[in-house]
């Protein structure tokens, strides 16, 4: 039986939520960037009207999200006191609270996906780490798990850069994970993983315990200012890895850059043309850039190699133990389940709820 205490929980939190969200704020935006719009001459820049384009989009989005949410909760309490009148059933309430609350639930959720950069497509490297081959196969289980969890959001997936085991599995892959809010549900994967399980290439059935390390950052869009000297880079060129015989490349298309102040280094071996490798791998040079600087911003490091750990014991995130029982767990969150085959055909949504949940809501101070 529904309560007047839970409706006015309700009640309360779309309230909250107004604020939270600035719902005032993003009207009156809302207002100024459509009038620009209206402008004759908007589209002279083509690529300053596609982003502020993009921009009255998004906050449109929010405000019809919580005018949904808001109506609905005015309408059940409204459907409430019917009920206490007696002109309204049991059914009809619970049908409507349940509407109501996840509503609200799916707000406050992408309520905690308002960070700056949350909204963007990401871009997930996949590294073996200890374990020798136990553990590239580790990694390529990795791949598929993510691969399959943003198959199911509706995402475009890309492959930039494979690099295959010696003997099996992947020793690395970057993988471009492509749709809206694509590095806010997966940033909180970035880590070590764990996995422990009775090896397939022991002869001896022993178990192992094996490594690998998820780096998750933004794709940086057109939206993003990063200069970049062209003199702080350097290139190398090498022939791409994948298939032998007759379909091997014969031509050094793959590219690897170096970027001097920071130290990073790409690879991309995306397509079968150098110039096109070499302007993805720049795309994927401003987009780790940008995450450095949301790191800074954020407080959370001082640069990236403050925040590397070793792959090996004692650094992970999260554990998938497959014997002797069976347990994904998140060192975190100790957000855990039972059922690691679920998981690892990517049902990733608990553990991204629990990760994103244990930030908490974003408030009014956040947003100021």
């Amino acid at each position: 039986m529904i309560t007047s205490e839970q409706i006015k929980d309700l009640t309360e939190r779309i309230g909250k939520l107004k604020s939270y969200l600035q719902i005032d704020n993003k009207n009156i935006e809302i207002s100024n960037e459509e009038e620009k719009a209206s402008d004759p001459n908007f589209w002279n820049n083509s690529k300053e009207a596609e982003i502020l384009m993009k921009s009255l989009r998004e906050k449109k989005k929010w405000v019809e999200d919580y005018n949904t949410a808001r109506t609905e909760i005015e309408d059940l309490n409204v459907l409430y006191d019917f009920f206490s009148e007696g002109d309204a059933s049991e059914q009809e309430i619970e049908q409507h609270f349940s509407k109501s609350l996840a509503l609200l639930e799916s707000l406050e959720f992408k309520n905690m996906l308002s960070d700056e950069g949350d909204n963007l497509s990401a871009v997930i490297q996949i590294t073996a780490g200890a374990g020798g081959t136990e553990s590239c196969d580790w990694a390529q289980m990795l791949m598929r798990m993510y691969m399959m969890w943003s198959e199911k959001q509706g995402y475009k997936i890309k492959e930039l850069n494979y690099q295959s085991g010696d003997v099996a599995g992947i020793k690395t892959v970057t993988l471009e994970i492509d749709g809206e809010y694509g590095f806010g549900y997966l940033k909180g994967e970035n880590g070590v993983h764990r996995l422990v399980r009775i090896s397939p290439f022991d002869s001896n059935a022993k178990r192992h315990t094996s490594f690998a390390s998820v780096y998750v950052y933004p794709l940086a869009d057109d939206s993003i200012e990063i200069d970049i000297n062209p003199g702080d880079i350097t290139w190398d060129t090498f022939r791409s890895s994948g298939a032998g015989g007759q379909s091997v490349n014969k031509i050094e298309s793959a590219v690897r850059l170096k970027h001097a102040p920071s130290g990073l280094i790409i690879e991309n071996q995306e397509s079968r043309s150098q110039l096109e490798n070499k302007t993805r791998a720049l795309k994927l040079l401003k987009s780790q850039l940008y995450e450095l600087e949301l790191q800074k911003q954020r407080e959370k490091r001082d640069s990236i190699e403050s925040n590397k750990m070793k792959i090996d014991f004692g650094s992970q995130i999260r554990n998938y133990v497959m014997h002797p029982y069976k347990l994904v767990k998140d060192v975190r969150t100790l957000h855990e389940t039972g059922n690691v085959d679920a998981v690892m055909d990517g049902d990733l949504d608990g553990f991204i709820k629990a990760f994103l949940m244990a930030g908490g809501q974003k408030n009014e101070e956040d947003t100021l």
